[in-house]
């Protein structure tokens, strides 16, 4: 594995144990049957009963079992063996039908043969990646002749924007393909706690994205953007009725998220 991978991994490893205990999952209202995907990825994505779908990325699967719960034939992937080792613990306790793969994306083809009808990602996951072609190859390379790809993603050009303690957005990073590097000491998006492992992250511009996926041979039926996000990106942003987070002013003036449904 790529040694940048590695650092992530283990970053990821220290994250699930926060997240497993955090308010932002809440496993504990996950147990009791509540379905975790949103509106926009289950109207997107559409009737999944009785397909096989496989999720990339999965961190510690609650997404994935909740498809499973909705019908699908689902396998979740993630290369942080702590994150997989929750989700197969979930799935036992949970009676669901699951199966849990512990591989990075780049290696899944060495571990993983067959095709699906569904391949699904979702939220905070392309930054991880530092070749989105071959991400893109990787995503072809599972879908059924015909089969469908659904990802709904963080806008990269909201990340390159900081907001100023009055508010303002500002300009802070570069929007094309480029290699960050962060220290460790940080909290998480999902609370908090401070997670002391550094990340190595990677911006991609959309183009690149679309277009790595048009080059690995999928045919693109929607590109939607949306001025919203899941979770409180920067300190000012306030959370409406239908629980999505917003910008207290000049929310329009830029995309937040962007979902992208694709054939092969």
């Amino acid at each position: 594995m790529d040694k940048r991978l590695e650092v992530n991994r283990d970053n990821w490893d220290e994250r699930t144990l926060s997240h497993a205990t955090s308010d932002f999952y809440d496993v504990e209202s996950f147990k009791k049957g509540r379905i975790t995907l949103t509106d926009i990825e289950r109207k997107e994505v559409g009737d999944v009963s009785g397909k096989t779908l496989l999720h990339l990325q999965c961190h510690f699967g609650l997404d994935t079992m909740s498809w499973s719960r909705l019908g699908a034939k689902a396998t979740g992937v993630d290369f942080s063996d702590t994150a997989i080792g929750l989700a197969r613990a979930l799935n036992e306790e949970l009676g669901l039908d699951v199966r849990f793969i512990s591989s990075s994306i780049y290696d899944l083809p060495d571990v993983l043969e067959e095709q699906f009808d569904i391949v699904f990602t979702s939220y905070g996951v392309l930054n991880w990646l530092p070749d989105i072609s071959k991400w893109a190859e990787v995503v072809s390379n599972y879908l059924k002749p015909g089969g469908m790809f659904y990802i709904v993603e963080f806008h990269p050009f909201a990340a390159v924007f900081e907001a100023s303690e009055a508010g303002d957005m500002v300009p802070t990073y570069r929007y094309f393909h480029h290699e960050l590097f962060f220290g460790g000491g940080n909290p998480s998006y999902a609370g908090k706690e401070i997670i002391e492992t550094p990340t190595y992250q990677w911006q991609h511009s959309l183009s690149d994205i679309v277009c790595s996926l048009i080059d690995a041979g999928l045919r693109i039926e929607f590109l939607h953007e949306f001025p919203f996000t899941c979770y409180q990106a920067h300190p000012v942003m306030e959370r409406g009725e239908d629980g999505w987070w917003r910008l207290p002013r000049q929310n329009e003036s830029f995309p937040r998220m962007f979902s992208i449904r694709m054939t092969k």
